[in-house]
């Protein structure tokens, strides 16, 4: 454990941050899987409504750096793809 109080303090916001970075990177996870979800079930014009709505959410969670803005941009056109290539 921290010795110095500016460490105690540094391992607070490390732990404090980690708990918030967690839950940020659980509504990305649930935001692709509502897109997955909505393919699946073969409704094009649902899909393409939550896939825009998912949009935001995934570049939100690049901008602030919880992954990176190369992922986000696979994951957004895997999901693209996926959704066009629905009959």
């Amino acid at each position: 454990m921290a010795n110095t109080v500016q460490a105690k303090k540094r391992a607070k916001q490390a732990s404090k941050q980690h708990a918030h970075n967690t839950t940020l990177r659980s509504q990305l996870r649930t935001a692709i899987k509502k897109v997955i979800k909505a393919i699946e079930a073969g409704d094009k014009a649902a899909a393409q409504a939550v896939f825009s709505a998912s949009t935001s959410v995934v570049d939100s969670i690049a901008d602030k750096k919880i992954i990176h803005k190369n992922k986000a941009a696979r994951h957004k056109s895997r999901l693209s793809a996926a959704i066009k290539a629905m009959a």
